[in-house]
Protein backbone atom coordinates (compact mmCIF):
# COMPACT_ATOMS: atom_id res chain seq x y z
CA UNK A 1 0.00 0.00 0.00
CA UNK A 2 0.79 3.38 -1.12
CA UNK A 3 -1.46 5.46 0.22
CA UNK A 4 0.42 8.89 1.77
CA UNK A 5 -0.60 11.21 4.83
CA UNK A 6 -2.65 14.23 2.91
CA UNK A 7 -0.94 17.72 4.09
CA UNK A 8 -3.70 20.13 5.56
CA UNK A 9 -4.09 23.86 5.03
CA UNK A 10 -1.33 25.59 7.22
CA UNK A 11 1.55 23.03 6.32
CA UNK A 12 3.99 25.51 4.67
CA UNK A 13 4.73 22.99 1.68
CA UNK A 14 1.06 23.63 0.21
CA UNK A 15 2.05 27.70 -0.30
CA UNK A 16 5.45 26.79 -1.34
CA UNK A 17 6.54 26.65 -5.38
CA UNK A 18 7.51 23.15 -5.88
CA UNK A 19 10.72 22.85 -7.53
CA UNK A 20 10.94 20.93 -11.50
CA UNK A 21 11.65 17.79 -11.69
CA UNK A 22 15.12 16.68 -13.30
CA UNK A 23 15.75 13.32 -12.47
CA UNK A 24 13.44 10.68 -14.11
CA UNK A 25 13.71 7.09 -11.80
CA UNK A 26 12.28 4.65 -9.87
CA UNK A 27 11.89 7.39 -7.39
CA UNK A 28 9.60 9.42 -9.36
CA UNK A 29 7.17 6.52 -10.58
CA UNK A 30 6.71 5.73 -7.12
CA UNK A 31 5.72 9.32 -6.66
CA UNK A 32 3.17 8.58 -9.14
CA UNK A 33 1.66 5.80 -7.75
CA UNK A 34 1.36 7.12 -4.40
CA UNK A 35 -0.44 10.44 -5.31
CA UNK A 36 -2.47 7.96 -7.83
CA UNK A 37 -3.46 5.22 -5.08
CA UNK A 38 -3.57 8.53 -2.53
CA UNK A 39 -6.10 10.52 -4.95
CA UNK A 40 -8.33 7.43 -5.28
CA UNK A 41 -8.43 6.59 -1.47
CA UNK A 42 -9.77 9.84 -0.77
CA UNK A 43 -12.54 10.02 -3.75
CA UNK A 44 -10.65 12.86 -5.92
CA UNK A 45 -10.23 13.82 -8.93
CA UNK A 46 -6.43 15.21 -8.85
CA UNK A 47 -3.71 15.63 -6.59
CA UNK A 48 -0.59 17.21 -6.50
CA UNK A 49 2.60 16.37 -5.07
CA UNK A 50 2.97 19.10 -2.38
CA UNK A 51 -0.81 17.36 -1.10
CA UNK A 52 1.70 14.71 0.14
CA UNK A 53 4.38 16.57 1.06
CA UNK A 54 6.46 16.27 -1.80
CA UNK A 55 7.92 19.62 -3.37
CA UNK A 56 7.93 18.96 -6.77
CA UNK A 57 5.95 19.51 -9.87
CA UNK A 58 4.18 16.76 -10.89
CA UNK A 59 0.09 16.20 -10.40
CA UNK A 60 -2.02 13.18 -11.03
CA UNK A 61 -5.87 12.90 -12.52
CA UNK A 62 -8.71 11.05 -13.04
CA UNK A 63 -11.83 12.19 -14.11
CA UNK A 64 -13.55 9.66 -15.12
CA UNK A 65 -13.48 10.01 -18.48
CA UNK A 66 -9.62 10.69 -18.02
CA UNK A 67 -6.97 9.70 -16.03
CA UNK A 68 -3.09 10.66 -16.07
CA UNK A 69 -0.46 12.80 -14.48
CA UNK A 70 1.78 15.78 -15.73
CA UNK A 71 5.44 16.16 -14.75
CA UNK A 72 6.64 19.50 -14.67
CA UNK A 73 3.36 20.95 -16.29
CA UNK A 74 1.95 23.80 -17.81
CA UNK A 75 -0.87 24.97 -19.26
CA UNK A 76 -2.76 27.94 -21.65
CA UNK A 77 -6.03 28.43 -22.06
CA UNK A 78 -7.63 28.41 -25.33
CA UNK A 79 -10.81 30.23 -26.25
CA UNK A 80 -12.38 32.82 -23.74
CA UNK A 81 -15.11 31.15 -22.17
CA UNK A 82 -14.91 30.77 -18.37
CA UNK A 83 -16.70 27.71 -16.42
CA UNK A 84 -18.36 28.82 -12.47
CA UNK A 85 -18.76 25.65 -10.19
CA UNK A 86 -17.89 24.25 -6.92
CA UNK A 87 -14.64 23.39 -6.23
CA UNK A 88 -13.02 21.89 -3.06
CA UNK A 89 -9.58 20.37 -2.13
CA UNK A 90 -8.35 17.28 -0.18
CA UNK A 91 -5.83 19.18 1.78
CA UNK A 92 -9.10 22.00 3.11
CA UNK A 93 -11.64 19.23 4.37
CA UNK A 94 -15.40 19.72 3.67
CA UNK A 95 -15.20 23.31 2.11
CA UNK A 96 -16.43 24.09 -1.18
CA UNK A 97 -16.36 27.31 -3.09
CA UNK A 98 -18.09 28.33 -6.29
CA UNK A 99 -14.50 29.11 -8.61
CA UNK A 100 -14.26 30.49 -11.96
CA UNK A 101 -11.69 28.40 -14.59
CA UNK A 102 -11.37 28.86 -18.04
CA UNK A 103 -13.40 26.09 -19.46
CA UNK A 104 -10.71 24.96 -21.84
CA UNK A 105 -6.98 24.44 -21.27
CA UNK A 106 -4.02 23.50 -23.81
CA UNK A 107 -2.46 21.16 -21.10
CA UNK A 108 1.77 19.76 -21.79
CA UNK A 109 4.53 18.66 -20.18
CA UNK A 110 6.16 15.15 -19.30
CA UNK A 111 5.50 11.71 -18.01
CA UNK A 112 7.35 10.01 -15.30
CA UNK A 113 9.56 8.72 -18.58
CA UNK A 114 10.13 12.17 -19.68
CA UNK A 115 8.23 11.62 -22.74
CA UNK A 116 6.25 14.70 -24.24
CA UNK A 117 2.61 14.67 -23.27
CA UNK A 118 -0.04 16.86 -24.48
CA UNK A 119 -3.57 17.46 -24.31
CA UNK A 120 -6.73 19.42 -24.74
CA UNK A 121 -9.12 19.95 -21.97
CA UNK A 122 -12.47 20.84 -20.91
CA UNK A 123 -14.70 21.02 -18.40
CA UNK A 124 -14.11 19.30 -15.53
CA UNK A 125 -10.42 18.06 -16.62
CA UNK A 126 -9.73 21.95 -17.03
CA UNK A 127 -10.77 22.71 -13.88
CA UNK A 128 -8.41 20.30 -12.47
CA UNK A 129 -5.18 20.83 -14.52
CA UNK A 130 -6.04 24.72 -13.20
CA UNK A 131 -6.42 23.45 -9.78
CA UNK A 132 -3.72 21.02 -9.48
CA UNK A 133 -1.63 23.25 -11.40
CA UNK A 134 -2.27 25.95 -8.93
CA UNK A 135 -1.10 23.70 -6.15
CA UNK A 136 2.71 23.49 -7.91
CA UNK A 137 2.59 27.33 -7.51
CA UNK A 138 1.64 27.35 -3.68
CA UNK A 139 -1.96 28.44 -4.68
CA UNK A 140 -4.93 27.18 -3.10
CA UNK A 141 -8.71 27.28 -4.51
CA UNK A 142 -9.54 29.49 -1.89
CA UNK A 143 -7.21 32.57 -3.66
CA UNK A 144 -9.29 32.58 -6.59
CA UNK A 145 -12.79 32.71 -4.76
CA UNK A 146 -14.60 36.60 -3.95
CA UNK A 147 -13.16 38.57 -1.13
CA UNK A 148 -16.70 37.61 0.89
CA UNK A 149 -16.76 33.93 0.19
CA UNK A 150 -12.68 33.65 1.32
CA UNK A 151 -13.55 35.55 4.26
CA UNK A 152 -15.78 32.79 5.07
CA UNK A 153 -13.68 30.15 3.89
CA UNK A 154 -10.90 31.60 6.53
CA UNK A 155 -13.64 31.27 9.53
CA UNK A 156 -14.75 27.96 8.99
CA UNK A 157 -11.07 27.11 8.05
CA UNK A 158 -10.32 28.56 11.39
CA UNK A 159 -13.39 27.08 13.72
CA UNK A 160 -12.58 23.02 12.34
CA UNK A 161 -11.07 20.66 14.68
CA UNK A 162 -8.58 19.90 12.31
CA UNK A 163 -7.08 23.62 12.22
CA UNK A 164 -8.18 24.92 15.53
CA UNK A 165 -6.01 21.84 17.05
CA UNK A 166 -2.64 22.70 14.82
CA UNK A 167 -3.20 19.40 12.56
CA UNK A 168 -1.62 19.91 9.00
CA UNK A 169 -1.23 16.30 8.18
CA UNK A 170 -4.03 14.14 8.06
CA UNK A 171 -2.77 10.37 8.46
CA UNK A 172 -3.31 8.12 5.37
CA UNK A 173 -6.78 6.28 5.18
CA UNK A 174 -6.81 3.05 4.67
CA UNK A 175 -8.34 1.26 1.40
CA UNK A 176 -11.04 0.19 3.75
CA UNK A 177 -13.58 1.56 0.52
CA UNK A 178 -15.37 4.59 2.76
CA UNK A 179 -14.43 7.41 0.45
CA UNK A 180 -14.11 11.03 0.84
CA UNK A 181 -16.88 13.00 -0.39
CA UNK A 182 -15.38 14.57 -4.47
CA UNK A 183 -14.24 18.46 -3.58
CA UNK A 184 -14.94 19.08 -7.39
CA UNK A 185 -18.50 17.20 -7.47
CA UNK A 186 -17.59 14.35 -8.52
CA UNK A 187 -14.78 12.80 -7.28
CA UNK A 188 -11.39 14.77 -6.49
Amino acid sequence: MTIQPVRLFGDPILRARAAEVTAFDRDLRQLVTDLTETMHDDGGVGMAAPQIGVGLRVFVYDTGDAAGHLVNPQWEVVGDEEQVGPEGCLSIPGLRYDTRRALRVRASGVDFDGAPVAFEAEGLLARCVQHETDHLDGVLFIDRIDPAQRKEAMRVIRESDWFAAGVTVRPARSMSGAGRPNPFGLGG
